[in-house]
């Protein structure tokens, strides 16, 4: 019976659909573009499971199950594969990295298990990784550039603090501990708790094994545990303090605590957001960052290859939404789903349809079939997802004596120099310290705290020869500005002088060297991304949106209330960033679902 019964993806023309009840895929014209050219050259009639969105999740999520046996495709909604890692040529001659513009996170068993290197994928570390400069009233003026060089990095922070220059060795084996005790957690679905207690005592005892990752963390850590708890709960500026007494390098790192977070340094529980982005490697170095060569989109593309090289069939431009019966449902909402062959729905007539709280929906929304009214979840099962974007980016292409100019106050060098490797921290003590409160944000910070990166310093071909292409993250901005108005031309032009404003402070001659600009603020990313509300991570980065209650806690483990439909983007467990864990691990639970049809 297992294969027969249930759910066919039948998406080639006059055939008839088995999808759930209620549920069906609206397909673009027939001349919509093949997106890979490794992928069949029409929509086959069936399909064991089907991945709707193909950001570097879905795009994971699809080559496991391929792998795995299952004939799989891919549809997505724009002409371009990645999601938010993705390459776009903004400018004629100038690529950019638009959305998701570093590589750390991506988990390592995906490297290996779809041998991204073979298909194409080149990383370059970028060393150091973070230049601070700061505005001073002394020449020439101070800046902190962090490296993996520890005696560098330490003579660097030895400026501001000979005491913070011998602690930073040990902050760093704190924090790297911690990594490596909650490493397994990421690799595995959080604990199903309303399991533990069902089913057979055989039943029980297999649901206990779901414990181990849980039990291998807290035995990592140990008898540092309450000061890890601390870590995860308490405001950055708190650890930090407890840590560091020089201004320059608290701001530095508490930026990892608040890039794409609706939060400041002062605010419970961004301690796991800086944790979130130290957990990455790359070639083996733990919290090392780089670029990919060609962009994020060439992630994107080698994962792809890596998929269809398999036989996964991919597709862009080829869904224009995901509809529930009476009402039209936008693509962009719908990204980040898996569905895959599960038994029928008992009682068709009956049974329960569902709006998921994907990437895109703010909450679970439920209705029985012919009928309008919801169906209301338990209360404390479907809390609200919090999912407001903090940050801007802006894109701008540079002209040759952009780097002469680059050459900014408190750069160690002339032109091209180590401290364009790296991202850098821009503007009063980083901006951190002077950025408008969560509950203040109707207004952008007329100081913002800014991330700028120079990719094409270490990747040359994003542009014309002697020319540079530069991406700005910001923070904090509004998704609604004041009086409910929206983001206009105005309104992101205005902006932007803001931004360009603040770093012409620190390099003379920026503005005069930019030749175009791209300014994508919150409503930008939700509408081009599909990122609700603007936020990079897909949803709140809280704790009270993590592990178990991610992206709700009745539905933390990929398995949505519809059988055979699946959560397989950011929004899921362990949350954002370019990861692809999500994808993984809701492919390893629809995997197993399937095989016991």
């Amino acid at each position: 019976m297992a294969g027969r019964c249930g759910l066919r993806g039948t998406l080639g023309p006059g055939c008839s659909s088995r999808w759930p009840q209620g549920w069906r895929l609206s397909l673009r014209p027939p001349g919509a573009r093949l997106a890979h050219a490794g992928a069949a050259a029409q929509l086959q009639q069936e399909y064991d499971a089907v991945v709707i969105g193909a950001g570097h999740n879905g795009l994971v999520a699809a080559a496991y199950l391929q792998r795995a046996g299952l004939r799989t495709a891919v549809l997505e909604r724009r002409h371009v594969l990645g999601g938010a890692a993705v390459t776009e040529e903004i400018v004629p001659g100038f690529k950019f990295s638009r959305a998701s513009y570093l590589l750390s996170l991506l988990r390592p068993q995906i490297y290996a298990d779809l041998e991204l290197q073979r298909h194409g994928l080149r990383v370059l570390p970028r060393d150091p990784y973070s230049f601070t400069p700061l505005l001073e009233d002394r020449s020439p003026p101070r800046s902190l550039l962090l490296g993996h060089g520890m005696a560098q990095t330490q003579q660097q922070i030895a400026q501001f603090s000979q005491k913070d220059a011998q602690a930073y060795p040990e902050y760093e084996a704190f924090m790297g501990r911690m990594v490596l005790a909650l490493d397994p957690l990421l690799d595995a679905p959080p604990v199903d708790t309303a399991a533990l207690g069902k089913g057979s005592l055989l039943q029980q005892l297999r649901n206990l094994q779901t414990l181990k990752p849980l039990l291998q963390a807290g035995l990592a850590l140990g008898r540092q545990l309450p000061h890890y708890y601390e870590v995860l709960t308490a405001p950055i500026s708190k650890i930090l303090d407890h840590w560091f007494e020089s201004e320059p390098l608290k701001a530095t790192l508490a930026t990892d605590a608040v890039i794409g977070a609706m939060a400041s340094p002062h605010t419970p529980g961004s301690g796991y957001v800086l944790l979130h982005h130290v957990m990455g490697e790359l070639e083996g170095r733990r919290g090392a960052w780089g670029y990919v060569a060609g962009g994020m989109g060439a992630l994107s593309h080698a994962i792809a290859q890596a998929a269809a090289a398999r036989g996964a069939h991919i597709f862009a431009e080829k869904v224009g939404g995901v509809c529930e019966r009476g009402a039209a449902w936008p693509s962009p909402q719908a990204a980040g789903m898996l569905l895959v062959k599960s038994c029928p729905l008992p009682v068709p007539r009956q049974c329960a349809t569902c709006c998921w709280a994907g990437p895109g929906r703010r909450r679970v929304s439920c209705c029985r079939m012919g009928q309008s009214q919801p169906l209301h979840p338990p209360r404390n099962s479907c809390p609200r997802i919090l999912s407001s974007g903090s940050g801007s980016l802006t894109h701008a292409p540079l002209s040759p004596r952009s780097m002469q100019v680059g050459a900014c106050t408190g750069t160690p060098c002339a032109g091209e120099g180590p401290g364009h490797h790296g991202c850098g921290c821009w503007g009063r003590r980083c901006g951190v310290a002077g950025a408008p409160l969560p509950a203040q944000l109707v207004y952008c910070s007329p100081r913002p705290m800014i991330e700028l990166c120079i990719p094409s310093v270490l990747d040359p071909g994003l542009a014309p020869p002697g020319c540079h292409v530069v991406s700005l993250f910001t923070q904090y901005t509004p998704s609604v500005l004041a009086g409910g108005r929206s983001w206009d031309e105005q309104a992101r032009n205005a902006y932007a002088d803001t931004v360009f404003d603040c770093i012409e402070d620190y390099a003379p001659g920026f503005k005069a060297s930019v030749i175009g600009r791209d300014i994508l603020t919150p409503p930008d990313l939700e509408r081009i991304f599909g990122l609700p509300g603007g936020n990079i991570f897909h949803g709140g980065m809280s704790l009270d949106q993590l592990y178990f209650a991610r992206p709700v806690p009745s539905y933390s483990g990929y398995r949505s209330p519809i059988p055979g439909l699946y959560l397989c983007g950011s929004g899921a467990h362990p949350g954002g960033g370019v990861m692809g864990a999500a994808g993984r691990n809701a492919a390893q639970v629809a995997i197993r679902d399937f095989r016991h049809l």
